[in-house]
């Protein structure tokens, strides 16, 4: 999966009409439901507490609670091998997870609609972390649903789709944003929990995978059981790397960095320069759909044309321009400058959707089909873990520096990336670039 390219045979009409399958569907409706939580979490619920008079070092601090991303291998073995009693017999392993996890997230979205931030934080952040683990357990299992629902060469397109549903979150997340101008926050809450509820009745209708079902069958004593589920992938995956492990493990902490660190302090950007909350969510679910879905295109299009490698440079190149907008936006703007709004949102969006969809495809190109879910679940878990930390003290560095440099420094964090990348491509082995050939992975038609 390390191109595109890699999957012969396929027309562009061949290739467009993938998306219109019901594994692509049900690929475009989960990818919404992993995102809805996190975004909740990484945008408005920082705009929510700004609005509420919290300072921007509580805020920072308070995303800490989104940590829980990079601990999820910790239990991504027990998504893989344990079975929920009669879910499971009902829905199947994967699909009972998910249906779990987001009845958590609708449960902690209700809990936070009825909450009061000025009053007190402890039940918001309670609230949050339910929120922060039930959508990081939802990641895990979407994850391996998504990579033993296709054979390898369906990778690429699943992983667009994901990106694509993903990112229709994030808008449908500034319409929440919109419903909080209009009515108040508990209802755009409310209607984010709608959102994920819907989601969850939704997977009913789809299919569960059946590629992972005779693997997840443990034999042996229980010792025997959990070196087979938990230190087995491990191993394999530290076999494969080698050295190499560590320049990798390096490149997918620091690749999304710049876009954690910035992307906190987004929101209470927009809330000290004075938009109003309505324009800034319309900006988001108009023009911002619209461009992210010209950027999921176009990282599509650059990892057919260049291969993946050299869309992952492209990928940083844009990240650097456009997140270094928004020192240009809060040197400039006003509450009535909606046109560099829009430029400064539609400039992130396009690269969003661009290195999402070409990072996606990169970790899942590192990951063995076979230990999919708890591989995939480490990789992500490293790329989240220091953009986190480092995220929390981002209202920090905002105090400190104000508003321009602080988005000079957080766009800078693309250039160690870079070089990374570029030893990675230039002296790596075929595993470190994602080209390792695994396995065709085998499923059964339904």
């Amino acid at each position: 999966m390390s191109d595109v390219r890699t999957a012969p045979g396929h027309t562009w009409l061949e290739t467009a009409r993938s998306y219109f399958t019901p594994v692509m569907l049900s690929m475009l409706i989960l990818g919404f439901a992993s995102g809805l939580p996190l975004y909740m979490v990484f945008q408005k619920l920082s705009y929510w507490l700004r609005d509420a008079g919290i300072d921007r070092s509580t805020i920072g601090f308070f995303y800490w609670v989104t940590l829980s991303y990079t601990l999820k291998f910790l239990w991504a073995p027990v998504i893989d091998r344990v079975q929920i009693p009669g879910l499971a017999k009902l829905l199947g392993q994967r699909r009972a997870w998910i249906v779990t996890a987001i009845t958590g997230t609708v449960i902690a979205l209700v809990i936070i609609s009825q909450t009061d931030p000025s009053q007190g934080l402890l039940p918001v952040a309670v609230a949050a972390m339910l929120l922060a683990y039930s959508s990081a357990t939802l990641d895990v299992a979407i994850d391996a649903w998504r990579i033993e629902s296709a054979p390898n060469d369906m990778q690429a397109n699943m992983a667009a789709a994901y990106s694509f549903g993903y990112r229709v979150a994030y808008m449908t997340s500034g319409l929440g944003l919109a419903i909080s101008e209009w009515a108040d926050w508990n209802w755009s809450f409310l209607a984010m929990a709608a959102a994920m509820a819907l989601s969850a009745v939704l997977v009913f209708f789809m299919k569960e995978p059946a590629a992972g079902e005779k693997k997840r069958e443990l034999e042996g004593s229980f010792p025997q059981k959990v070196v087979l589920a938990v230190v087995e992938p491990f191993k394999q995956f530290i076999g494969r790397l080698g050295l190499w492990i560590v320049p990798v493990l390096l490149l997918v902490t620091l690749y999304r960095i710049s876009d954690f660190t910035m992307g906190v302090m987004a929101a209470p950007l927009y809330s000290d320069l004075g938009f109003a909350r309505d324009a800034v969510g319309g900006i988001q679910a108009g023009p911002g759909l619209a461009s992210t879905m010209f950027g999921l295109f176009l990282g599509g299009v650059a990892a057919m044309r260049f291969g993946m490698m050299r869309a992952l440079v492209i990928g940083l190149v844009i990240t650097l321009i456009t997140n270094g907008a928004y020192a240009w936006l809060a040197a400039t703007a006003g509450p009535e400058d909606l046109g560099r709004l829009t430029i400064a949102i539609i400039g992130d969006n396009v690269a969003g959707g661009f290195v999402t969809t070409v990072f996606i495809a990169y970790l899942s190109s590192l990951v063995d089909p076979e230990n999919a879910a708890t591989q995939y679940a480490l990789l992500s878990s490293f790329y989240a873990l220091l953009p986190k930390f480092m995220a929390g003290f981002s209202g920090v560095l905002a105090d400190q520096v104000e508003w321009v440099w602080f988005f000079i420094l957080t766009a800078a964090w693309t250039i160690p990336a870079g070089l990374l990348l570029a030893l990675v491509i230039l002296r790596g082995p075929a595993a470190a670039r994602g080209e390792h050939k695994f396995e065709e992975r085998k499923t059964v038609e339904e």
